[in-house]
C-alpha cells in the first residue's frame, strides 16, 4: 500500500458556517489526528471562489483570512496539516489547461453538480467558461497533490467521479503517472448535509439562514429560538413530527447522549426526548434550548480560540505561506511526471 494523502478544502466566499463543520471541519480534525495519513492539504480554493466572483475579487481575498482562522479555530493543526492558497500554486492551471483536452463539453454539461450550481446562480444563457470548467480545475487539484482520499459531501460526488476519468484517461493515454482518488463520505447521515435555520436545503449566506462558528453566542440563540420545527405542533400537547424538524436535526448532528442527560436529565438519551415529542407534551422551547447549550458546548471554544489568533494575523499568514510551500513542491513533482509522460518535458 502507497502512502495515504489527503486533500479537501473550502471556497473563501465568507465565514465558514455550523454546516461547514457538521459536514467536513470536525471530520478533518479526526482525519488529521489520526496519524493515518501521510501528508494532508487543505485548500483555500480562491481561484474557484473567483469562477463566479470575478467583479468583487476583494470579497475572495478578505474571506481567505477568515477561512484560515475558522480552519485554526475549528482544531486544524499547521503541525500536521497544510493549509495553502489555491492560487500561489502556479502549477494547478498548467496541469488545468494539459487535462481539458481529455474532457468534452457534453461530458462537462452532464456533470449533475455543474448543472445544478449553473441554475442556482442563473448562469444558464451565458455561462462563465472559468465556471463550466471547474470540475478539471478540480481534477487538477486533486492530483496536483497525489491525493488518495478526498472527503466530501455526497453532492460532490459527481465531481470526483469526473476527477477519475480524467485520471483513467490521462493514465491509458501516457501510462500510468496519476493517483486515482476513492471518495470518503460523511459517516452519518445526520452530517451529510444540515439545512439551514428555515429549513430549506442548504445554508447560504444569501439567505441569511446560517449559523457561524464566529457568531456571538446571542446571535446564536437568536437563530436556534427562530428555527423551523413541524408547523402542526402547535400545543405543548399535540404530537410532534421529526421529519424536516430543523432542530432535530442539528440535535442529531451536534448532541451525545450525556449533554442531552445533563441539561435535560429526564431523559437518559435523544432518542427518548424523541419519543416524548413525537407523543405530545414536549414543547418546542424546551428542545430549542437544548440545541443552545449544545451549540454553546461546541461553539464557545472555537471562538475563544478565534478571536486569539485574530489578534495575531501575520501568524496565521506564515501557516499559509508554510502550507503553501510544502503543496507547491508535490505539485510541481506532479507536473514534471505529467510533462515527462506527455513528452512535453523539453531540455534544451
Amino acid at each position: 500500500m502507497g502512502k495515504k494523502v489527503i486533500l479537501t478544502g473550502d471556497r473563501p466566499t465568507g465565514c465558514l458556517h455550523v454546516g461547514h463543520y457538521v459536514g467536513s471541519l470536525r471530520r478533518r480534525v479526526e482525519l488529521q489526528n489520526s496519524g493515518d495519513y501521510e501528508d494532508i492539504f487543505i485548500m483555500i480554493a480562491d481561484q474557484q471562489a473567483l469562477t463566479d466572483n470575478a467583479g468583487n475579487p476583494q470579497k475572495v481575498r478578505d474571506n481567505i483570512d477568515e477561512v484560515a482562522l475558522d480552519y485554526l479555530a475549528a482544531g486544524i493543526d499547521p503541525g500536521k496539516s497544510n493549509i495553502l492558497v489555491q492560487s500561489m500554486i502556479p502549477e494547478l492551471p498548467e496541469l488545468t489547461l494539459y487535462y481539458m483536452n481529455l474532457v468534452t463539453v457534453s461530458r462537462l454539461q452532464r456533470n449533475p453538480t455543474v448543472k445544478a450550481e449553473i441554475q442556482m446562480r442563473n448562469f444558464e444563457s451565458n455561462i462563465p467558461v472559468g465556471f463550466f470548467c471547474y470540475p478539471i480545475s478540480q481534477a487538477a487539484d486533486i492530483t496536483a497533490f497525489q491525493a488518495t482520499t478526498v472527503p466530501v459531501g455526497e453532492d460532490q460526488e459527481p465531481m470526483l467521479e469526473q476527477t477519475r476519468e480524467i485520471v483513467r484517461k490521462f493514465n491509458s493515454l501516457y501510462g500510468e503517472t496519476l493517483v486515482e482518488p476513492e471518495i470518503m463520505l460523511p459517516e452519518s447521515a445526520a452530517c451529510l448535509r444540515l439545512p439551514g435555520t428555515d429549513g430549506k436545503a442548504k445554508m447560504s449566506k444569501s439567505l441569511g439562514n446560517c449559523i457561524y462558528l464566529s457568531d456571538p453566542e446571542e446571535e446564536v440563540k437568536r437563530r436556534v429560538m427562530s428555527m423551523y420545527t413541524d408547523p402542526e405542533h402547535l400545543q405543548v400537547s399535540d404530537p410532534g413530527h421529526l421529519e424536516g424538524n430543523t432542530v432535530f436535526t442539528y440535535l442529531d448532528a451536534f448532541a451525545e447522549d450525556s449533554q442531552v442527560h445533563e441539561y435535560c436529565p429526564d431523559y437518559a438519551t435523544l432518542d427518548e426526548m424523541k419519543e416524548h415529542y413525537k407523543r405530545g407534551g414536549l414543547g418546542d422551547v424546551k428542545v430549542k434550548k437544548l440545541l443552545i447549550r449544545v451549540l454553546q458546548d461546541v461553539l464557545g471554544p472555537i471562538r475563544q480560540r478565534r478571536s486569539e489568533y485574530a489578534k495575531d494575523l501575520s501568524y496565521v499568514h506564515e501557516v499559509l505561506k508554510k502550507g503553501t510551500e510544502r503543496a507547491r513542491e508535490v505539485s510541481a513533482d506532479t507536473l514534471s511526471k505529467v510533462k515527462a509522460s506527455m513528452g512535453i518535458d523539453y531540455n534544451w
